[in-house]
């Protein structure tokens, strides 16, 4: 690609990021639904579940609510990036729905410039979910093991990274639904699958079947990775793991969604 090509995609692939920023901005409870989800499942997990569930977790011992708020932070911010990549989906499917990809089609814009829009805009707002969740957790008692500064990089550039990943999946889920309502029904297994990781108790206490079903989907390697960076406990194979759920979901769902937008409309 010759510097002016590579610079006409830079410029359309901003101007998707805006417009994509502004839809956001003009249609907030989409968003604000998706965020309301992990931060009450904070609450409710911590303030009616978490002495029973921290008392269980310490192998039968006293319940300890703020042990059970640094087990389950990380899990919730993993979370929140899934329930966020919903709206991604949404948004897509509309464009879809609407006719503006069509009209795209047909202007003289660098093609992938559409769905690098949403990506990016979906990124940045996984990051901003991401830290108002992390805010409440630190309001309520969450803190820190001991976690340097270069393992809160460490963490963040996982976040990020598993955001891009689940992104892309949205997008190519968003372009395949034939509207809106079936976009969401189509992700819901992007806030469903926590629910069946260690994000709210460990794999170890599943029944003995399905702990390998639990232990080897993409969201409990990075949870594990994420508790190991800012809790100090043990890593192991999951940092690995994760980095290759994240990499294989990222290239999966790419060339899904480039082949998807590529597709003549019928």
């Amino acid at each position: 690609m010759s510097s002016l090509a590579l610079s006409l995609a830079v410029r359309d692939s901003s101007t998707m990021l805006r417009r994509n920023l502004l839809h956001v901005r003009r249609y907030p409870s989409l968003t604000l639904n998706l965020l309301l989800t992990p931060v009450m499942l904070l609450l409710l997990f911590v303030y009616i579940f978490g002495d029973v569930m921290s008392a269980g977790i310490g192998g039968g011992g006293g319940p300890d609510r703020s042990a059970y708020i640094a087990y389950l932070v990380p899990g919730l911010l993993l979370m929140t990036i899934g329930g966020t990549t919903i709206g991604t989906a949404v948004s897509v499917s509309m464009d879809m729905n609407e006719g503006i990809i069509a009209r795209f089609r047909t202007m003289a814009i660098h093609r992938p410039s559409v769905l690098i829009g949403h990506v990016v805009g979906s990124v940045l707002q996984c990051v901003m979910s991401v830290v108002l969740v992390g805010t409440v957790a630190v309001a309520i008692g969450f803190r820190s093991t001991d976690a340097t500064v270069l393992e809160w990089l460490a963490a963040f550039g996982l976040l990020v990274l598993f955001a891009v990943a689940l992104t892309w999946i949205a997008v190519g889920m968003g372009l395949i639904s034939p509207n809106p309502e079936a976009a969401s029904n189509n992700a819901i297994p992007l806030i469903f699958l926590p629910f069946i990781s260690s994000a709210f108790v460990p794999v170890d206490s599943m029944p003995g079947w399905f702990q390998p079903i639990a232990e080897y989907q993409p969201f409990t390697p990075a949870i594990e990775t994420l508790r190991g960076l800012l809790l100090g406990t043990e890593i192991g194979h999951n940092g690995c793991l994760a980095i290759v759920w994240s990499l294989a979901l990222t290239v999966l769902g790419y060339f899904w969604s480039k082949a998807s937008f590529n597709r003549d409309p019928k």
